[in-house]
């Protein structure tokens, strides 16, 4: 099953299944999340997908987020549902958490040369404080890109030529792994050294450089609400007009007509099998060990 003739409702579900289980040990453990994204806007305009969504996203605040990656190595089925995430032993080509269903091959161009679980993804989000001082913020900024930069460890696409060789001299200059390593972390402290509970604005800075712009009232993301979603009940932010008008503007109009596909590339899809198949085949072939 190649990504062109998969099952894009098959597809849904599966991404439905994790994210139910993801909801369950959320509400077992007391953490906050909420669908953002096109899982938000199929919330609240389908009461389910988009018919042509491929994902489901979600945020959480720092806070949780960082909770999350400790209770979900201890509690968690791990098996089914690793939690994978860039740290110095491993770079996978993310700023942020992502679960994966091992029953399921889903493999990325970006990442076909790991050796990690190349199953379907839930992205995990964070959400930070968005400084007062327009000074702070624009450190915050600089940082944040730093912190993308140097974690996805990836020269920057599709968004300018300017970012593009910017992003291959400040990797050129930097070829250690180690080195890279302490300066992503050292950016990532101070990137979210603003916590919400200090700040009056909310802010994405793990979704790419368009979205770091983004400036949300807090208020929108104090809590979740249950909305329905494909005959369940899923939690997307209590502000979610404010945040989806901000994020993507008249969320409620429909795309036009070339716009209504799936956006993710994948070099293989088969939902029915673990990746562990294809391992030599797809993945962590000869030619890209």
């Amino acid at each position: 099953m190649s990504e062109h003739n998969v099952d894009l409702r098959q597809l849904q579900l599966k991404c439905l299944e994790m994210t139910l289980y993801f909801q369950k040990f959320c509400d077992e453990n007391n953490l906050l999340f909420y669908m953002c994204g096109g899982g938000c806007i199929g919330a609240i305009r389908h009461k389910g997908f988009i018919p042509w969504d491929d994902d489901i996203d979600v945020f959480m605040p720092r806070d949780d987020y960082e909770k999350l990656k400790v209770l979900w190595r201890q509690k968690a089925d791990n098996d089914k549902y690793p939690c994978i995430y860039s740290d110095k032993n491993l770079v996978d080509g993310n700023l942020f958490i992502t679960i994966r269903d091992t029953d399921t091959t889903f493999i990325k161009p970006y990442q076909q040369k790991l050796d990690i679980p190349h199953g379907l993804v839930l992205d995990i989000l964070p959400i930070d404080g968005y400084p007062d001082k327009p000074f702070q913020r624009k450190l915050q900024v600089f940082w944040a890109l730093i912190y993308s930069l140097y974690c996805a460890q990836q020269i920057p696409q599709n968004h300018g030529t300017l970012k593009k060789v910017i992003g291959a001299v400040a990797l050129g200059i930097v070829p250690f792994k180690g080195l890279r390593y302490r300066i992503w972390k050292f950016a990532e402290k101070q990137m979210t050294k603003y916590k919400i509970s200090d700040c009056n604005h909310i802010t994405e800075l793990c979704s790419g450089p368009g979205y770091m712009k983004k400036k949300y009232n807090k208020e929108a993301f104090e809590s979740a609400l249950l909305m329905d979603f494909e005959g369940y009940k899923l939690p997307v932010p209590v502000g979610y007009d404010h945040y989806l008008k901000t994020a993507f503007g008249d969320y409620m109009k429909m795309p036009p007509k070339e716009k209504q596909k799936p956006h993710h590339e994948a070099l293989f899809i088969d939902l029915d099998n673990s990746y562990l198949k294809y391992k030599g085949k797809y993945y962590l072939t000869e030619e890209n060990k």
